[in-house]
């Protein structure tokens, strides 16, 4: 990589103008007191001997001053040329040693957040691999075993048959459910997921969530309610199907943790400034204040073994984090111990 060099002549132009006014000081009192000459001679001696060292020393000093950050200086640029995301490398050489200390410190700077961002990241990789292993480990060993165990004999007897083959079923429904919601979240992360903008009333979405889950709810006697009644529709603007599966993941996940004979509720608050915020709130178990910062990661779970037992991908509050983000929105959650949790979000207001 060619690298230019630019010449500044701020350091020469000073040091050699201090030399300056030093040997003429030095000499013009050495002349004065030991060889006392005519005062104009002496004058115009000086003029000529300033003149003469000025040049010379700006020459000189200048010469040592690009040797020394040419050959030196250089190098360091040569030896992180490979970085060609770096800034540093874009620009000229200069001389000038202030711009240079403060182009190099903000170098090093750069590289070390570039190196602690990319061990994050490498951390992440590693724990979101691990994760998605077990996710579709636990159901294609499932499906695996009841498949062998049918392949050994059991497919002879009609009741056992049907029923492994019932239970491979819902091993193969998981796989599925797992691989759609990594591939939506994918779509999402990379911006390849269509939104549909529309204009649609909330609150009725939301009632249709609560039809579709109310048989799940009642396993465990929890109410799925409005926390007030809302005679009047609150219109949003956003895609409707992608919103109805947000408040869907968040009601799902507040029965999941829920405490029997519970509640979850939705509300609905219409601010000034044109934003509409959507509140999911329940009395269920909580969440420690350590979690909730890593709630929105993929397949992270507050309660290891219990959420597992409870089935589910572990990607609904990632996929709806994305899917908020997507709409220009926020997602927000405020959570107790054993006293409950409350999600909420922002849309904008259909004009």
């Amino acid at each position: 990589m060619s690298i230019s060099f630019k010449r500044t002549y701020k350091f020469a132009f000073k040091s050699a103008l201090y030399i300056t006014i030093f040997g003429v000081g030095f000499v013009g009192f050495l002349s004065h007191y030991i060889f006392h000459p005519n005062q104009e001679d002496l004058t115009s001696f000086l003029i000529a001997f300033a003149f003469s060292l000025y040049i010379s020393s700006f020459i000189v000093i200048q010469y040592r001053v690009e040797f020394f950050i040419y050959r030196r200086v250089k190098k360091i640029y040569d030896d992180v040329s490979f970085l060609e995301s770096s800034t540093i490398i874009n620009q000229p050489i200069t001389t000038d040693m202030a711009t240079l200390t403060r182009e190099v410190k903000k170098f090093a700077t750069d590289k070390k957040m570039e190196i602690e961002t990319l061990k994050v990241r490498e951390e992440y990789r590693r724990e979101f691999l691990g994760n998605v292993s077990h996710e579709l480990k636990t159901p294609l060993f499932t499906v695996q075993g009841y498949i062998l165990t049918l392949l050994d004999g059991a497919m002879k007897d009609k009741t056992l048959r049907k029923k492994y083959l019932e239970r491979a079923e819902k091993g193969v429904e998981r796989l599925v459910y797992i691989v759609k919601d990594l591939d939506m979240i994918s779509k999402l992360e990379m911006g390849d997921l269509n939104l549909s903008f529309e204009k649609f009333n909330i609150v009725q979405v939301a009632q249709n969530v609560f039809d579709l889950l109310e048989m799940k709810a009642e396993k465990k006697n929890i109410i799925l309610s409005f926390d007030n009644k809302y005679s009047k529709a609150i219109l949003v603007s956003g895609d409707r199907e992608k919103i109805q599966q947000v408040i869907t993941n968040l009601v799902v996940n507040s029965i999941k943790y829920g405490k029997e004979n519970g509640f979850v509720e939705v509300g609905f608050d219409v601010l000034a400034n044109g934003k509409v915020i959507v509140r999911v709130k329940d009395n269920g178990e909580g969440i420690e204040k350590q979690n909730i910062p890593r709630l929105f990661e993929r397949f992270y779970r507050v309660d290891k073994s219990g959420a597992r037992t409870e089935g589910g991908s572990g990607l609904g509050l990632s996929i709806v984090k994305h899917i908020i983000e997507a709409h220009n929105g926020k997602i927000l959650v405020q959570s107790e111990i054993n006293v409950g949790s409350e999600f909420s979000f922002t849309l904008e207001k259909a004009k």
